[in-house]
């Protein structure tokens, strides 16, 4: 028997609404929510997010519909902390942070995980590390789709290998917003909470390096990711972040008006 369903104070971040919570509420979330078998998507959203919501209406609707948004990344809790009417204090729900988390604690309640992303050798490291370090922890499958678009084929053969596993929690690194989407659509699917962890196989797999911890918690861990391909992000982050700027300018007058839970507005 699960405890009663965790509700969240909402506030928005540029047009985005996020969760006010921290690291162990929302790994207390995915674990009720994972026993109850909710299908629920969780995204853990960053400053980039926002910004790419800003700018892409269809986009813009994923994050404000069904689900919910966990603050991964420290500007989004800062911004979230600007909001004088919330009731309780926002703290970062950092998607690598979340996802062992929850693999530690759910260990007491018997979870099943299933791995969807990344590659097989990234997959196979993964689940080695996790079956040493958390002994007693349950994977029950793991799956490196090939690369492509998400279309009914992909989505296809993702639930037709998930479903026989009947696992509790699926946890998704396919990158956002492509993870996003797919984390929606596997949620109804497959009928059990779907979270987008980004990064966080490649960090636990050790097939990528964490920016040291200092920088995790003083917002530059864009920084280190930036340094380490600089090719590839510059432009996410150059633009992105006056992106983020911008659109969380306009919301603070929203805000202010006690506006935090646009959904419905968003959903329309």
């Amino acid at each position: 028997m699960t405890e009663e369903r965790q509700q969240f104070e909402r506030t928005l971040v540029g047009t985005v609404p996020f969760e006010v919570t921290n690291l162990q509420s929302a790994t207390d979330y995915m674990i009720n929510e994972a026993l109850a078998r909710t299908p629920v998507p969780v995204r853990l959203a960053n400053a980039y997010c926002v910004a790419v919501a800003s700018k892409d209406l269809e986009y813009r609707g994923l994050l404000s519909g069904e689900g919910v948004n966990f603050p991964d990344g420290t500007p989004v809790v800062w911004a979230m902390s600007r909001n004088s009417h919330l009731g309780s204090r926002p703290g970062r729900v950092r998607g690598p942070s979340l996802f062992v988390n929850t693999i530690d604690q759910g260990r007491r309640k018997g979870l099943r995980h299933y791995f969807l992303g990344t590659t097989p050798e990234t997959l196979k490291l993964l689940v080695s590390k996790i079956e040493a370090v958390y002994p007693g922890a349950i994977v029950a499958g793991a799956f490196a789709p090939p690369f492509g678009e998400l279309d009914h084929k992909f989505y296809e053969s993702c639930v037709q290998r998930i479903e026989p596993c009947e696992p509790h929690i699926l946890w998704v690194a396919l990158g956002s917003p492509k993870q996003d989407y797919a984390t929606r659509y596997l949620a109804r699917s497959v009928g059990v909470p779907c979270v987008g962890v980004g990064a966080a196989f490649d960090f636990v797999a050790g097939t990528a390096k964490e920016a040291p911890r200092w920088m995790q918690d003083h917002a530059v861990e864009w920084l280190y990711r930036f340094a380490t391909e600089p090719g590839r992000l510059w432009k996410r982050y150059l633009f992105g972040n006056i992106l983020f700027a911008a659109s969380v300018a306009k919301s603070r007058k929203l805000n202010k008006l006690g506006m935090s839970t646009p959904h419905d507005k968003e959903t329309t």
